[in-house]
């Protein structure tokens, strides 16, 4: 693999910048209430003008107004070589103030720490993306391949004006585009011992947002009614809420088991017969919360609708259950949901995406765990399957093979996982300082 001329292009400019992008971006609310109440032009517009300034010409693209995305190519040195996509999405989910310590919109720095929505997930990635960039432009420096940046709307939705819209209306934009990096990966995960992983996601969990529908007999509420569409309902909710679903171990999760159990001392025959991943886990200690999601499908029961009185029995009643499907597991799911729902509760896909799996043995992966190892020699990257998803399911209808690398080192006690989407949301100035490095340090080697 070639090696770019050894030019230091993150400099102190660069970190500045990107703590001050991180922060700038935050301050633009971009809040996705779903159902097409979110405007990500601002922030586009913002996107577009840094880029802009370092000559690097970005066009913005809607399919809804005011639902801006943002697409620009940084040309490589080796022509021969496949596309990388480098994409972050500019909307975050609602917040409310009064439940935060800070305002989460106002992008506050503070002893070292910038808070506010979208500091994780993930107006943090795109400063990062947008620092490196620039600090190539000033330096001189171009990537070994060429380099597709996309920042989307609506991921925190159903992505189709965003990912969605891009990737069946401008594939042009995507030509050579074999993989990409998005969110959700390659943060300090503290394992126990001292032991830091770099979990790279290399699989995602299918979303399958369910409807469940009950119908019965509508009457008086004081009247004997055997066909209780509340009840049926009910009755469905609760089989699927407390529904053990079995094991399915997919490749990538196989990998993360055999990488990560070693550091614990512990032993992983994944392909034995009588391999017990559930006695791993309890013995994994903190690194068992990143696998115990992703060794099987879920469906969790979210939403209930029905009646208007409490005297009046309705004629129907809806449910709505998030469903996660692990590659290869569509068809358990869907005789299982046949069956929790039964005769009286018909369900159908509310939103749905596929599974994805990225390869752990070929020169991308081992690229991005170079990267993360070169600036903590003490970690360990390692593969994980999401028990989420990101955009990347939208860009595989392009072919594009998705991995989650958004570089953060954090220091013990930082509940990464919990801040997404969660209260007090916030990232460490030093944390971006190493992304950036570790991006920089990746995309030109790529």
């Amino acid at each position: 693999m070639a090696e770019p001329a050894p030019v230091e292009a993150i400099d102190a400019w660069a970190l500045e910048e990107v703590v001050r992008f991180t922060s700038e971006l935050i301050r633009i609310d971009t809040t996705n209430r779903g159902g097409g109440d979110c405007a990500e032009r601002p922030a586009a517009e913002y996107v577009a003008e840094r880029l802009g300034e370092v000559d690097i010409d970005a066009t913005l693209l809607e399919r809804d107004p005011g639902r801006t995305n943002v697409v620009a190519r940084i040309e490589g040195t080796d022509p021969s070589a496949p596309a990388l996509l480098v994409h972050g999405h500019l909307d975050v989910v609602p917040a409310e103030p009064a439940d935060w310590s800070v305002h989460p919109f106002s992008g506050e720095v503070r002893d070292g720490v910038v808070w506010g929505r979208g500091a994780i997930d993930m107006k943090n990635m795109d400063a990062m993306v947008l620092a490196a960039v620039r600090a190539w432009a000033r330096a001189g420096v171009r990537p070994r391949r060429d380099i597709v940046l996309a920042f989307t709307a609506d991921e925190e939705d159903s992505a189709e004006p965003g990912s969605g819209f891009l990737a069946d209306e401008h594939p042009e934009f995507f030509e050579g585009c074999t993989e990409g990096i998005s969110e959700s990966g390659a943060f300090t995960f503290h394992a126990g011992n001292g032991t830091r992983l770099y979990p790279i996601a290399a699989g995602e969990r299918g979303t399958a947002w369910l409807k469940l529908t009950a119908r019965g007999r509508a009457g008086h509420g004081s009247k004997v009614n055997r066909d209780n569409a509340v009840s049926r309902l009910a009755a469905a909710v609760a089989r699927i809420g407390e529904h053990r679903w079995p094991v399915r171990l997919t490749p990538t999760v196989k990998a993360a088991l055999t990488e990560i159990a070693p550091l614990r001392g512990l032993k992983a025959d994944v392909d034995a017969p009588d391999f017990d991943v559930d006695a791993l886990l309890a013995e994994l200690g903190p690194a068992a919360a990143l696998l115990e999601p992703t060794v099987r499908n879920s469906a969790n029961p979210t939403v209930l609708e029905a009646g208007y009185k409490v005297n009046v029995i309705p004629g129907s009643a809806t449910a709505y259950v998030d469903g996660r499907i692990l590659p290869g597991g569509e068809e358990e799911f869907h005789a299982t949901l046949d069956r929790l729902t039964g005769p009286d509760v018909d369900w159908e896909f509310h939103h749905r995406s596929p599974a994805l799996q990225a390869p752990v043995d070929g020169p991308a992966f081992a690229a991005m765990r170079a990267a993360l190892e070169h600036f903590d020699p003490d970690g360990h990257a390692v593969p994980y399957c999401m028990s989420g998803g990101t955009d990347a399911k939208q860009f595989s209808r392009l072919g594009i093979v998705g991995y989650g690398f958004s570089p953060l080192r954090l220091p013990e006690g930082f509940d990464y996982q919990a801040l997404f989407h969660g209260v007090d949301e916030r990232v460490p100035v030093d944390a971006l300082h190493f992304g950036v490095r570790v991006l920089d340090h990746f995309l030109r080697r790529a």
